[in-house]
């Protein structure tokens, strides 16, 4: 496997990292490939993860090359000048725009709920002729996300406590609709992407965004829906 380089450079090294994938060896999973270990044997050095992405969750993600530089890094997101923005399909018609105020519970920790903000706006919505539901329609919304916070799988319990789960989810999400887009789309994944990160470069200062390159599950959805690119939301 070739992991998808979007910038690299002496300090940094910015990947797309596809849905799937774990972080690094678990003590829990089968799995054989991890996202560490294959870019560390694809540049053929040591590289140090500066934040994660849960294993179902695709999209923008950035290692150093220094244990040093990936600290100084990771302070940026502790401070917050960090911008994230990811993009999902959820169930049901979101609100224009809101902020989801509601503490996640931290499950890898000593379960204590820790306070986590998510703001989102939506960017297009659709009502499918299936009655997946109890309703003789489906609707779902196209998301665009700012996570305030950090929390472990934030967004996908965001979006759980204001019954809009996001397609995919098979932890958090709704079984009907994620079977409803499997077998009518094709989508065996979570949709929910990492579309774009913004940080300062450890050296130079200047400020870095890269954006997730296009995904096929994406862009299949956008075709049956109807949806244009760069079209003002609805």
């Amino acid at each position: 496997m070739q992991l998808p380089i979007l910038h690299q450079d002496d300090q940094l090294v910015v990947i797309h990292k596809p849905s799937g994938l774990l972080m690094h060896r678990s003590p829990i999973s089968r799995d054989r490939v991890f996202v560490l270990q294959t870019l560390r044997d694809q540049l053929k050095k040591r590289v140090y993860p500066i934040h994660r992405l849960d294993r179902a969750t695709s999209g923008v993600l950035a290692f150093a090359f220094d244990s040093e530089v990936a600290q100084a890094v990771a302070a940026q997101f502790e401070k917050r000048t960090v911008g994230k923005t990811y993009l999902a399909l959820a169930r049901g018609w979101v609100d224009e725009q809101g902020v989801i105020d509601h503490p996640v519970t931290d499950e890898e920790g000593h379960g204590r709920a820790q306070p986590a903000v998510t703001r989102y706006r939506r960017l297009r919505k659709v009502e499918l002729p299936h009655a997946v539901d109890r309703y003789p329609t489906s609707r779902y919304s196209l998301v665009e996300i700012v996570p305030e916070t950090g929390r472990r799988q934030q967004i996908r319990k965001h979006f759980k406590h204001i019954s809009h789960h996001l397609i995919g989810d098979t932890t958090h999400g709704n079984g009907r609709h994620n079977r409803f887009f499997r077998e009518h789309f094709g989508i065996h994944r979570l949709m929910l992407t990492s579309q774009r990160l913004c940080l300062n470069h450890p050296l130079s200062g200047e400020r870095l965004c890269l954006e997730a390159l296009p995904e096929p599950e994406w862009t299949r959805l956008f075709e049956a829906f109807g949806w244009v690119i760069g079209e003002e939301p609805a």
